[in-house]
């Protein structure tokens, strides 16, 4: 992280080097910037909070978590959010369609403190998040802030990912998790709903260096016929260090 930044308002700042003031997506997809800075400040205010008794993250400061928690989170935000909708044709036909909209359906696993799916969960309001978690005390520490923030999208489900009910989602993310083997890449690959494959893209790492992520798909592809991934660098605001997000497509 950059040494010289200053204490002040970085999530305002971060959002706009994130360029959500150019952002043309509908607001009934994307929540408005005010509201997302609102939120965003009560669940870094709850990850303080609790931080210390159920050690959420490893940070020294309050801008060390905003920076490399919540901006990393959302900063890969454009990137998702052309993928599950975007057709040539007409970029928008889908999210017109309040059907398809609302029934998109995606697991942050391995969840932790919420991250990356609390802050993509309120940056949009209109896609369910589920958070899979398997430690009791982090599991009840997520429903607390779901309570706090007051947000009806999202859902935590106490389990192991392994254990987890297959079929439900249309993505899956997943940040500091484990790396990816072919056992564990299998058991994310369980938990996509059968039409999911249809989707350009199914599940989305968020990685450090790309080569690394390049190495680690390179390891696993061979196993699964069809899958097809690229590596896309992410620049996060204040990050001087390498950032990439892996997304994958189950393939048909």
């Amino acid at each position: 992280m950059n040494s010289g930044l200053q204490e002040k308002n970085i999530i305002k700042e971060g959002l706009e080097k994130l360029g959500f003031e150019k952002l043309q997506f509908p607001e009934n997809i994307l929540a408005k910037k005010s509201r997302i800075l609102e939120l965003l400040e009560k669940y870094i205010a709850e990850i303080e909070l609790f931080n210390e008794a159920y050690g959420l993250v490893k940070v020294n400061s309050r801008n060390e978590l905003i920076v490399k928690h919540i901006l990393d989170s959302i900063a890969p935000l454009k990137i998702l959010l052309d993928i599950p909708w975007h057709e040539p044709s007409d970029p928008w036909s889908a999210v017109r369609s309040a059907s398809v909209r609302d029934n998109f359906q995606i697991a942050d696993v391995g969840s932790g403190a919420g991250l990356p799916g609390i802050p993509l969960a309120i940056c949009l309001p209109n896609v369910e998040f589920t958070l899979i978690e398997r430690m009791g005390r982090r599991a009840g520490f997520l429903r607390n802030c779901i309570a706090v923030l007051g947000l009806s999208n999202v859902y935590v489900e106490e389990t192991e990912f392994e254990k987890a009910a297959p079929n439900r989602f249309d993505m899956v993310v997943f940040r500091a998790f484990r790396p990816l083997t072919r056992e564990i890449l299998g058991c994310l690959l369980k938990l996509l709903k059968p039409g999911a494959a249809n989707l350009p893209c199914t599940l989305a790492a968020w990685k450090g260096r790309p080569v690394n992520a390049k190495e680690e798909m390179l390891s696993v592809e061979k196993s699964f016929p069809g899958l097809q991934w690229e590596v896309i660098p992410v620049a996060v605001p204040f990050i001087e260090e390498e950032r990439c997000l892996t997304r994958i497509s189950a393939g048909h």
